[in-house]
């Protein structure tokens, strides 16, 4: 059987889409090697949302392209938003890459690979599909659950921020039907999935194309940014009671509609916590990025979130030195990053885009300034992240176990409820990979915390032969994207 190995850049719903193409090559006769240079087929996920990205991949393509000088017959497929964005130029620019697959058009990899193994030459497929979008559903495991998955349930996104790549490499905004996500969601939770993250680059702009979901409590059919995720979220807690935790990410904040904050008061399955991204504290940043929200609408939205739901956790993503961001505007974002007190925070620098109207724009913050900027965020962050750690200390939480720890021989990890990472020594003789366990919390570290099984846990989980193994997929982290 041919070999292959896929490496992954990016966010979430380029981590679903290299979960399907496992999937897609294992079913066309593939066999999956963890070692490059051992694969008949490389794979390269990418992603284009900052440059360095992008830096990475052409790095990694270089080291391959060495490889491929010591076996010619070894395949290179560029797939995703690199692919999507850059088509055929890729195989003019980098001549070792065989093969190049936008994200619509994975399923067609296997056969593609198949043409030019076979002769034929290199080959660019990046056409959307825009007349009949199509989904790839995940095809669990027999036997081998995974305790968290993910379930695309719309892609494309329609907002065109001005500093955002994602409508050119992903395309216009297309939804999947509610039936069809329900029932993919009931088949992995058949399987042993514990929590579902739902998945889209605007997720909360959903809208059911079969029109099969009724209006959800609350919802204001005038609101323009009304939406129908909530009416979803109610109809997964409804048909499958047996999901134990559901998110989504990542939420864009106009369409944290009162029908969604009401999802959140009324359904136990949803977790306490929401990733929004706000990009900005400052209104005028805020109009140049295109947001369509100002700081007043932010604020107001995450706090209805928050009374919806005690306990409810909020993170978000930064954007530092966007074109024409004073000092002012910088401590706008500093003030409102402690003012929401967010529990988690992804920040990066400004990096100019292809097609985005933000490069009319003078890039006019230097890069040391960029680079000051973003440490000042950091420290900010670390210190809410660590009184936020500290409350958590003697405290009981729910926490769903993924796998091995990192951190020790002897561990096993897992998220809570609010999505903090929680670390628990001692325990690789229990049955707990897979379970929602009570812990109480011991300690804080610096961005997760160790805890303890309860007695009453202890005394009720099972006993394991084997050690468990670390989870296939790392424990999924918020999204690094520009959501």
């Amino acid at each position: 059987m041919p070999r292959y190995s896929v490496t992954t850049f990016g966010c979430q719903m380029n981590v679903h889409d290299s979960e399907r193409l496992h999937e897609v090559l294992r079913a066309a006769g593939w066999t999956e090697s963890l070692v490059e240079q051992d694969a008949d087929a490389v794979v390269v996920n990418t992603c284009s949302v900052r440059e360095k990205a992008e830096q990475k991949l052409r790095s990694l393509v270089g080291r391959l392209s060495q490889e491929k000088r010591r076996r010619p017959d070894m395949l290179i497929a560029i797939v995703g938003c690199v692919a999507q964005e850059q088509g055929a130029e890729l195989l003019r620019s980098m001549r070792s890459i065989d093969v190049v697959v936008g994200p619509d058009n994975l399923a067609e990899l296997p056969r593609l690979l198949a043409d030019v193994a076979g002769g034929a030459p290199p080959v660019a497929r990046t056409v959307f599909d825009l007349d009949a979008p199509t989904f790839l559903a995940a095809q669990p495991s027999p036997g081998t659950p995974a305790p968290s998955a993910f379930v695309t349930i719309m892609k494309g996104c329609d907002e065109r921020c001005s500093f955002c790549i994602v409508p050119t490499t992903r395309g216009p905004e297309r939804y999947r039907s509610s039936a069809e996500v329900v029932s993919e969601v009931a088949r992995l939770v058949a399987s042993g999935t514990r929590e579902i993250t739902l998945l889209g680059q605007t997720v909360n702009s959903y809208r059911d194309p079969s029109r099969a979901l009724g209006p959800a409590p609350e919802a204001d059919p005038a609101d323009a940014d009304e939406s129908e995720l909530a009416a979803l979220l109610r109809a997964i807690a409804a048909d499958v009671p047996a999901l134990a935790r559901l998110r989504y990410t990542s939420p864009h904040p106009r369409h944290v509609t009162p029908s969604l904050v009401a999802a959140h008061r009324d359904l136990e399955v949803l977790a306490r916590h929401v990733h929004l991204p706000v990009q900005s504290g400052s209104d005028r940043v805020l109009k140049r990025m295109i947001r369509r929200y100002d700081r007043a609408e932010y604020v107001a939205r995450a706090g209805a979130l928050r009374g919806a739901r005690p306990g409810l956790t909020l993170s978000t993503d930064v954007i530092v030195g966007f074109p024409g961001e004073t000092a002012s505007d910088f401590d706008a974002t500093l003030s409102l990053v402690e003012e929401i007190g967010f529990a988690g925070l992804f920040g990066f620098k400004y990096s100019p885009r292809p097609h985005t109207p933000s490069l009319k724009l003078d890039d006019d913050v230097s890069e040391d300034e960029k680079s000051e900027r973003l440490t000042r965020l950091f420290e900010l962050s670390e210190r809410l992240l660590a009184a936020h750690l500290a409350t958590l200390v003697g405290t009981t939480q729910r926490v769903l176990v993924e796998g091995a720890s990192k951190s020790g021989a002897t561990s096993v990890s897992g998220r809570s409820e609010q999505n903090e990472i929680v670390h628990l020594p001692g325990v690789l003789g229990l049955d707990v990979v897979g379970r929602i366990v009570e812990v109480r919390v011991v300690r804080a570290n610096k961005h997760s915390l160790e805890g303890a099984l309860t007695e009453a846990e202890v005394a009720r989980l099972p006993r394991l032969a084997e050690p468990p193994k670390p989870a296939r997929r790392p424990l999924p982290v918020l999204p690094a994207n520009e959501g």
